[in-house]
């Protein structure tokens, strides 16, 4: 019998205060696409090719990066979370996608490593009130 996983509540298998900021980064990814999809079908957008072009305006790297710049200029984040942006964004990746300059690809993998942080503390509340956030500035 297979046991489920609740990846909601408050144990945690990982302590993200020790990961290193890539991987809390690719938790990140994983999460926001999760909001993103769900906020799409939300707004009532259901058809997979509009969903898909939809996405894309929420999860590029220039999305994010101007997400988190703004978190930083409106002193939004506490000095622990403008930490874990500064290590994800300090954080040595090997790639760096053909469409976007390497500050922004930068910025957007600190972007990730918070909501990867937040995720894998627990601490639902706060990552969700940054969506929200991200959200508002992506949209506007």
């Amino acid at each position: 019998m297979e046991k489920r996983v609740n990846m909601r509540t408050s144990e945690r298998a990982v302590d993200a205060k020790y990961l290193n900021s890539l991987a809390l980064a690719y938790m990140g990814d994983a999460v926001f696409e999760i909001y993103v999809r769900h906020h799409l079908l939300q707004k009532g957008i259901v058809k997979p090719n509009l969903l898909q072009k939809e996405a894309v305006k929420y999860v590029s790297a220039k999305a994010q990066s101007q997400a988190v710049r703004q978190f930083l200029e409106q002193d939004l984040l506490t000095e622990e979370e403008r930490d874990i942006v500064r290590r994800g964004r300090n954080a040595k990746s090997h790639t760096v996608p053909k469409n976007v300059d390497y500050y922004t690809y930068r910025q957007s993998t600190g972007f990730e490593a918070l909501l990867g942080y937040h995720y894998l503390e627990g601490n639902f509340r706060r990552l969700e009130e940054l969506v929200r956030r991200a959200f508002s500035i992506m949209e506007s």
